[in-house]
């Protein structure tokens, strides 16, 4: 009798041990990921972003391209508030394109090696491979990391959890989330293909930008609409609101608060105006900061942006690229006086 229930110990104990065969530990899925960077030429992807510090989500589709070893191409659109920018990294430099307004930025600028991209594969390997203290968990088809942040306003969102599917290692969904857990930012992808075959101009910064002019109508001028002012939602500790004027110029109104206290900055927004199709990109000695809705141009002392037809600017001889990055991300919502 003895005999039998060892017997039947031993098979339990085997049947558990066949069961565990088809996960790996987590140095095992470490190491699978450092290869699959090494090995990977290219990729396309397409994802849902959603981005959740307002009173209502804003969604974005978004589009990745990428062919080792820099060449990248990131389309952003937003339906419901007919926003659409491009990133565009190619042997002349990284480029930010809104074709509402023709309005393109030139950066002197490492993106996107400078921090982590939610929507950027090899960023979220990297994020997983740099830290020491990940969390890690496999269920039946996903192998959950969960990592600190490399982002500016890391300390807003310090913690994001990154799914990958088990068969390719291929990204299933990212969760970006604040000190209570709540998750700001998610990117949901519906589909990955790994070292695809692009065209030889695919990254090209004319043909790019004439085909996203072409899928996005120039914003009309004089549309009449009148400028719903903004207000950030988030200040540094120990800054308040002092002061807003409104100056009348040709395009409307321009909107110009101060805020002060332990540190001062000023906001501007005016209606953005539309530029001819034959402009030139404008240099910019700084990096493109991605604020969630939109993409920003971050320099050592001012952040421009374009929302909705509004052009807002940030300056600030205090502030660090952190908190002017916290507050821009903040100006969404339109609040009563």
């Amino acid at each position: 009798m003895g005999k039998k229930v060892l017997l039947a110990f031993a098979g339990i104990i085997f049947l558990f041990a066949l069961a565990g065969c088809g996960s790996k530990s987590q140095e095992e899925v470490l190491k699978a990921l450092d290869e699959k960077l090494e090995e990977m030429t290219s990729y396309q992807a397409e994802a849902k972003m959603t981005f959740r510090t307002g009173a209502k989500p804003q969604v974005y589709h978004v589009e990745v391209w990428h062919k080792q070893p820099a060449y990248y191409r990131v389309s952003l659109k937003n339906a419901d508030k007919g926003q659409s920018q491009m990133i565009l990294r190619n042997d002349e430099g990284v480029f930010v394109f809104t074709p509402a307004l023709n309005k393109s930025f030139k950066f002197v600028s490492d993106w996107p090696k400078n921090s982590s991209q939610a929507y950027l594969y090899e960023s979220l390997v990297k994020d997983i491979l740099s830290d020491s203290k990940a969390k890690f968990k496999a269920t039946k088809d996903y192998y959950v990391f969960e990592t600190k942040t490399n982002y500016p306003n890391s300390q807003v969102v310090p913690t994001q959890e990154i799914t990958l599917r088990k068969k390719d290692l291929a990204p299933v969904s990212v969760k970006v989330m604040d000190t209570d857990r709540k998750a700001l930012l998610t990117v949901e992808f519906s589909n990955v293909e790994f070292n695809k075959t692009f065209d030889d101009d695919a990254f090209d910064t004319s043909k790019n930008m004439t085909g996203a002019r072409l899928e996005v109508p120039t914003m009309a001028e004089g549309s009449g609409q009148v400028m719903a002012v903004m207000y950030p939602s988030r200040l540094p500790q120990g800054v308040q609101a002092l002061e807003e004027k409104e100056i009348k110029n040709e395009n409307g109104t321009r909107v110009i608060m101060t805020f002060g206290g332990q540190k001062s900055f000023t906001l501007v927004q005016e209606k953005a105006e539309v530029l001819p199709a034959t402009s030139t990109p404008v240099l910019i000695n700084g990096d493109p900061v991605d604020l969630g809705f939109t993409v920003g141009a971050l320099t050592d002392r001012t952040l421009t942006w374009s929302y909705n037809g509004v052009e807002f600017t940030l300056a600030s001889d205090d502030l660090t690229p952190e908190e002017m990055i916290m507050v821009a991300s903040s100006v969404q919502e339109k609040a009563a006086k």
